[in-house]
């Protein structure tokens, strides 16, 4: 599975404007995978968070007044560099032009570094079916499954969403949202391996590649723990969706300990990695695809993202109504915008993620053909079924695994 080459820009100017706003940026918003997967191909998605109920917030839920009738506006929190800008009129076209449509005002805030720093500020206000000022807010799938069962989210009406239909049919069904009551899907994306195609050619295939001699000190892994140690359990042939526990943790951390302690891996780090890939300091690493695809568009298409031999990661992130939000219906209308493939398709030529929407790639047509075929964007039914789940970790777990994983890495 690899990148598309360089492409050339667009003859329509205003597509060409916004592929250079593309660009020019990068995505630093991958900091969120404190927690990721979640196979979208065989409704394998699961949440990876901890348990708990919180309190009971349902009733909270049922007496909140719908006031998007009379108040037309929403409050979005999103991650940074996730919806497309533009950097000239410094605003975000699809906002725009769902305003234009529906008169409702879109008060879009960069909220959200990380679920559980986002959680940890909102938890106490959800936890006493407070209004938290926002009526979206966008969790990967782990955190998103522990605020649905919570009760700190509002049940959709599917009524008012009916391009919910163009979910692609791997989404429809999550474990950690059944029916997709609570949750839509607003962008997905890998977790794999890659390397400078100029630097060492004869490539990888698997996880253990990058413990070749030829690599020692030019190896960077993620921070993150489901990304790392769902690679490392993959490649040492354990299902992470399965019933796995300590043993088969600690033989990862094995792995990743040793390959740390012996220079092998010269750094672990969130989203940073990126800097050391592009100063050629690493030259693989275990990396997230939309960064790779990214970074390509800016630097003549250096590297080549690989899914690895034993299977890679797949996180979503949702879009969710808080519990107390009273613009739920202007929320729905929102989400059934985004859902319209020429708008997914706008959204997935800046943000360069895999988008979730049925009929995307053929709108992208009209954007940038060259898009169309980049499978890190609009994978094939091959590569999907090669993306994990990490499987739900209770509050003990969690602890635990986390703990395991900061020793290993020397935090």
């Amino acid at each position: 599975m690899s990148n598309q080459n360089q492409r050339e820009l667009p003859r329509d100017p205003a597509v060409r404007a916004l592929v250079r706003q593309a660009q020019r940026i990068q995505l630093s918003r991958r900091k969120l995978l404190a927690g990721a997967g979640g196979l979208g191909l065989a409704a394998f998605l699961a949440a990876c968070g901890t348990g708990g109920t919180g309190s009971n917030t349902a009733s909270s839920a049922s007496a909140v007044s719908d006031l998007s009738q009379s108040d037309k506006n929403i409050f979005w929190a999103n991650w940074t560099l996730y919806l497309d800008y533009d950097d000239e009129a410094k605003n975000y076209p699809t906002l725009e032009d769902f305003t234009k449509r529906t008169g409702i005002k879109v008060n879009y805030a960069e909220d959200i570094d990380g679920n559980d720093s986002y959680y940890g500020k909102v938890q106490a206000q959800l936890a006493a079916g407070q209004d938290i000022g926002q009526d979206i807010m966008t969790l990967t799938d782990w955190m998103a499954g522990r605020v649905i069962r919570q009760g700190f989210t509002q049940e959709l009406d599917h009524a008012n969403i009916p391009n919910i239909k163009n979910l692609l049919p791997s989404l429809q069904e999550v474990d950690f949202d059944p029916g997709r009551k609570n949750s839509l899907t607003w962008q997905s994306g890998y977790a794999g391996i890659a390397y400078n195609k100029a630097k060492y050619p004869k490539g990888l295939r698997t996880v253990s590649d990058l413990w070749n001699s030829d690599l020692k000190g030019r190896i960077t892994v993620l921070d993150e723990m489901r990304d790392t140690m769902g690679l490392l359990m993959l490649d040492n042939g354990v299902d992470i969706a399965g019933g796995w526990g300590d043993t088969e943790f600690a033989a990862a951390t094995d792995v990743l300990s040793q390959q740390i302690a012996n220079g092998q891996i010269r750094q672990v780090k969130g989203n940073s990695y990126k800097e050391d890939f592009i100063s050629g300091d690493a030259i693989a690493g275990i990396v997230w695809s939309g960064d790779i695809t990214q970074m390509n568009f800016e630097n003549d298409d250096q590297w080549e993202f690989v899914l690895p031999e034993a299977g890679g990661t797949l996180w979503s992130d949702n879009l969710m109504v808080p519990v107390a939000s009273p613009r739920k219906a202007n929320a729905e209308k929102l989400m059934d915008y985004y859902y319209e493939p020429e708008i997914a398709a706008q959204v997935a030529a800046y943000v360069n993620f895999i988008s979730p929407v049925q009929g995307a790639k053929e709108a992208m047509e009209k954007i940038d053909p060259s898009l169309m075929d980049n499978p890190l964007i609009f994978p094939s039914e091959s590569d999907l079924a090669k993306a994990h789940v990490f499987r739900s970790l209770s509050a003990e777990e969690e602890t635990n695994f986390n703990g395991q994983f900061q020793t290993s890495i020397g935090a």
